[in-house]
Parts: C-alpha cells; sequence; structure tokens
C-alpha cells in the first residue's frame, strides 16, 4: 500500500442500484395564508424577463446544463375552497407550472425526458377538523374530498398541460405533530403549509388514491407513502411499518419517499441516513425504488454533495431532488431554515447563480437516468466517492470524488471500465473553479492518481467506452 495517497476504488462492474436521476423543486406558493391579499411567488419567475427565465430553465434542464431528470411539484390548498366547488388549478401555480413545461420541453429537446412527482403541501381549510388554513387534522368526513383533490390536481397536469406527471406523494413533513398548538392551530406565520399525518392515514391513502386514479383512468401514476423529514423518521417514527404491515398499501405503493435532511446531533431535528425503513419494504417489495424529494443545499460547499453521498450509499435511494433550487428571500416569512440554493432572484429582477448550482453539476450530470450506482471505497472519512456505470445508456461511466479536507493525493483503483483514460471536471469553495475542466488522466496500471485540492468536488467522465 502507498502510504503517500489515499486509497480509492471505483469498480463499475459491481452495481448496487439503478439510478432514476437528480432533479429539481420550484416552489412558488409555500405559506401565505390569503393568497388574494398576498400572493406568493418563492421561486420569483414573476419578476423576471422572459430572457432570464429562459437562460434559468437551460441552466437546470439544458444540454449544457444541470440536465435535471426529476421534478417535484406542490399541490397547495387553494386550489378549492368548498365542498364540491370548483378547482382553480391554475391562480396560485403560474410559474410552477412555466417552469414544468418549459424545462420538458428542453429536456425532449435534448433526447432526455423527465419525470413528474406531485407533493400535497396541505389540504383546504374546510378539509380539516380545526376549519382553518393549514389545521392540523383531516376531517374524516372529507376524506374523499382529499382523494378528489389530489386526483384533479394529476389530471390536470396531464391533461391540460401535457406534463409527465408520474407519482403522486401525500404529504410533505406531515410526520411532526410538533408543529401546531395543542387545539391544532398554526402560531407562527413561518410555518410552510402541512397536515398531520399519522401513520395508518399514510397506509389508508395510498389505497383510496391509488383506487381512484385507476377509476380516472389515471393507472400509470403511481401512489407514494408521503415524505417525512428524513430517513429516520420514516422508520423510527413507524410509517414503513405502517406500509409494511398493510398488505393493500404495500402491494399498491409505488414508490418509497422521504426527505433526506441529515443532522447527526442527538435532539429534535436529529436525521441520520438510515436505510432501515427502506430495507424493510424492500424485503417485502425487492423492486421498490426510493427518492429524496428534498435535501438542504447547506452551505453550498463540498461536504452538501457528501450529504448526497449519504443519501445514495448509506440510506441507499434511487433519485434525489433537492429543496427549492430557486429563492426570492423575501418571500418567505421569517426567513428560509435552508437557504442554500442553485439560484436566488433579488427584488429588482436581477438574480444571480450561486455556488449550489455548481456544486450539485458535478453530480447531476454524473448520474442521469438509466445508470447504475456502483461500489465505491476510500480509506478515509474526508474522501467519498461516488460511482456511476453507464448501464448501456448514452452516458459515460463517471465518478466523483468529493474532498473536505486539505490537498491530498488520491489512488484510485478503476475496475469494470474499458476506459482508458477519464476527463475530469471540478468546482471549489473559493469560486475559482465552477464545474472548470482540469484535463484528462490516463489510467495506468488500472490505477488514476489524483492530487485533489482541499473542499473541492471533482467529476471524471471515462474517454471512449
Amino acid at each position: 500500500m502507498d502510504f503517500t495517497a489515499v486509497r480509492a476504488e471505483v469498480d463499475f462492474s459491481r452495481p448496487l442500484q439503478h439510478w432514476d436521476g437528480f432533479g429539481f423543486n420550484y416552489v412558488e406558493t409555500a405559506q401565505t395564508r390569503d393568497y388574494a391579499q398576498s400572493p406568493q411567488d418563492y421561486g420569483g419567475f414573476s419578476l423576471l424577463s422572459e430572457e432570464d427565465r429562459r437562460k434559468i430553465v437551460d441552466m437546470v434542464f439544458g444540454d449544457d446544463g444541470l440536465r435535471a431528470a426529476i421534478l417535484k411539484m406542490f399541490l397547495d390548498p387553494f386550489h378549492q375552497s368548498e365542498p364540491g366547488g370548483s378547482y382553480d388549478h391554475a391562480t396560485t401555480t403560474q410559474w410552477m407550472r412555466y417552469f414544468a413545461r418549459e424545462g420538458l420541453k428542453k429536456a425532449r429537446a435534448g433526447g432526455r425526458d423527465l419525470v413528474i412527482i406531485t407533493t400535497l403541501y396541505g389540504p383546504p381549510a374546510y378539509m380539516t377538523r380545526q376549519g382553518v388554513l393549514r389545521g392540523r387534522d383531516l376531517d374524516p368526513s372529507r376524506k374523499h374530498d382529499l382523494v378528489l383533490y389530489l386526483v384533479n390536481w394529476v389530471r390536470y397536469l396531464r391533461e391540460t398541460e401535457g406534463l409527465p406527471v408520474r407519482y403522486v406523494s401525500l404529504h410533505n413533513e406531515g410526520e411532526d405533530w410538533m408543529r401546531w398548538t395543542q387545539t391544532g392551530l398554526t402560531d407562527r406565520p413561518s410555518h410552510d403549509y402541512n397536515l398531520f399525518w399519522p401513520p395508518e392515514q399514510v397506509a389508508e391513502f395510498i389505497t383510496l388514491v391509488s383506487e381512484e386514479l385507476s377509476a380516472a383512468g389515471l393507472r400509470d401514476v403511481g401512489v407514494t407513502c408521503g415524505e417525512t423529514t428524513n430517513w429516520y423518521r420514516f422508520d423510527t417514527w413507524g410509517y414503513a411499518d405502517a406500509v409494511a404491515d398493510d398488505e393493500e398499501a404495500r402491494s399498491r405503493l409505488a414508490l418509497i419517499t422521504s426527505h433526506g435532511f441529515y443532522s447527526g446531533t442527538y435532539g429534535r431535528w436529529f436525521g441520520e441516513h438510515k436505510s432501515a425503513g427502506i430495507d424493510k419494504l424492500r424485503v417485502l417489495r425487492p423492486d421498490l425504488h426510493a427518492w429524496v424529494t428534498s435535501t438542504s443545499w447547506s452551505q453550498m460547499d463540498a461536504r452538501n454533495i457528501k450529504e448526497h453521498h449519504g443519501n445514495i450509499y448509506t440510506a441507499k435511494v434511487n433519485g434525489i431532488i433537492p429543496w427549492a433550487g430557486i429563492q426570492r428571500p423575501t418571500q418567505w416569512v421569517g426567513g428560509d431554515p435552508n437557504p442554500g440554493s442553485a439560484f436566488t432572484v433579488h427584488e429588482d429582477g436581477s438574480w444571480e447563480v450561486r455556488r449550489g448550482y455548481w456544486f450539485y453539476k458535478q453530480v447531476t450530470r454524473a448520474g442521469q437516468p438509466g445508470m447504475t450506482v456502483v461500489r465505491t471505497s476510500a480509506m478515509d472519512s474526508e474522501i467519498a466517492v461516488l460511482g456511476f456505470a453507464s448501464n448501456d445508456t448514452p452516458n459515460p461511466d463517471a465518478f466523483v470524488l468529493v474532498n473536505l479536507g486539505r490537498n491530498k493525493r488520491v489512488r484510485v483503483r478503476i475496475k469494470g471500465t474499458r476506459a482508458a483514460a477519464f476527463t475530469a471536471f471540478r468546482t471549489n469553495e473559493d469560486g475559482a473553479e465552477r464545474y472548470s475542466p482540469i484535463g484528462t488522466w490516463n489510467i495506468d496500471a488500472n490505477t488514476l492518481v489524483y492530487d485533489a485540492p482541499g473542499g473541492t468536488v471533482t467529476t471524471f467522465f471515462a474517454e471512449g467506452n
């Protein structure tokens, strides 16, 4: 062993799981309690010129951009105001739908496609026992109303907007019963929409929504288990068990979903990258994929990519969608608790590309849909390696090397590829390199030797495989 370098390995012949891709989330209406008086566009496209909107869409979905493959769209509580009332799916979703339509066009123009998941942010006030917006408890007599609310939205997106919605998710962090007062009301305007979803309710609604989708002729749209705050809660708070123990829900579940926020400090917000809940369901349903449907941009640095590594290699997911990638800070009451992003839109109509974009691009370009996550290792906890095999897609074998520490030499043993060389791109934390090409490395005796600067993420693409 060479004790002057970190020993690492990528084996492209050892697949761990299928990869569905990295995604994006445009958040429009998230908190306002009175849309007529205080309309909200957290993504900020309403402030931008058409030229600038298209530039951002291209940077997210275009050939030279992130090539995002998954899109998350929220269903807010303002689409129906009374029982049996008409639906208004347009007013509060103008820019989110624009982003989805234009993103789909851009992806397909490049020979790729887009998979959409839509998530219930919160139901209309009349569906809650409290009878107010963001009331805690679902009124049992309104279960069918809520099912129809979800299904009608999916139909609208598919038939009116022509968007390829593939999954509908039941809730957004609905496990956290402590976000309400004892009477089930909301005491902080900074809270975004929500409804409390006990585990048994999740299992019940997987079946109810699945049945209604089929009745509506939307049999190819699957139902997920909603989105707990992190994978620790998905398992330890009883959600995986509730689905596993309900045979009908388990058989109808189309995709395992949760947020992937990480906190290694024990306490209220503790959340590790834990696969136990996913593993329980895959024992019974080996075909199930799992997605992270929101996760922090953190400090928009190399450590953030290590968080993606944890979700992929420790939680064993098949896809990742970070939290709101485009943010207009003044539109989030109290300040977004996860203020990192790919883009920021300012009130004067200007916008900027943030460091998070370039770090995220290092992984999104490497891990495209249809590839496989492969086995990697590194004998240094400040080095993380993510590997993606081509798997007969047009995408080359690729691996991503993250260095959280000081400058380090890394000796990477390469297995299972026909490539004799890898071309590299790098992003660093001081902004001097932003997915910048840094050269080509030849493979010598199945080994690539790389001097990794501290605080960098480097992506290597196989040449000629």
